[in-house]
């Protein structure tokens, strides 16, 4: 997100990224591999000083070590969540999150070859959040890591 404000995109906490901006962001982002590429590389940075929590779409694929785990979630339950984050009908969150992910998943696989959403090879643990709400999420995530990492 950072990022995206030094190129001069208005900062907002929640759901830019199905906004107006965010779209119109993500576009760019098709033709322009610079910004997906800069992110990568920080993130890259971050992850080689150990002991650290990355959010991020390509991490699983671009770093090689790691515990990585997958939030499984349908597009509709999906929606349901953007929607009552972000005060817009479900209908207007389900067209965003999905021509967000449509082509989110187009930039990966152009750039890294990747099938995001599809290929879950890096992953170690992919849990199914559906029928969670975020502190159970966070739980089970957490009892996952002092088992299996710690």
């Amino acid at each position: 997100m950072a990022l995206a404000v030094e190129e001069g995109y208005r900062h907002v906490e929640r759901g830019w990224w199905e906004s107006g901006e965010g779209m119109r962001f993500l576009e760019k982002r098709g033709r322009d591999p610079r910004f997906d590429q800069a992110v990568d590389k920080k993130l890259l940075r971050i992850a080689q000083q150990g002991n650290v929590v990355l959010d991020s779409w390509t991490m699983p694929w671009l770093l090689k070590k790691g515990f990585k785990i997958w939030l499984e979630a349908s597009a509709e339950k999906r929606a349901e969540r953007i929607a009552g984050r972000d005060k817009i009908s479900f209908k207007e969150a389900l067209e965003a999150l999905k021509r967000k992910e449509r082509q989110t998943k187009v930039i990966y696989k152009k750039m890294y070859g990747f099938s995001l959403g599809d290929d879950y090879a890096p992953f170690n643990f992919i849990l199914d959040t559906d029928i969670l709400n975020e502190g159970e999420v966070f739980q089970i995530s957490c009892m996952v890591l002092e088992n299996l990492v710690l």
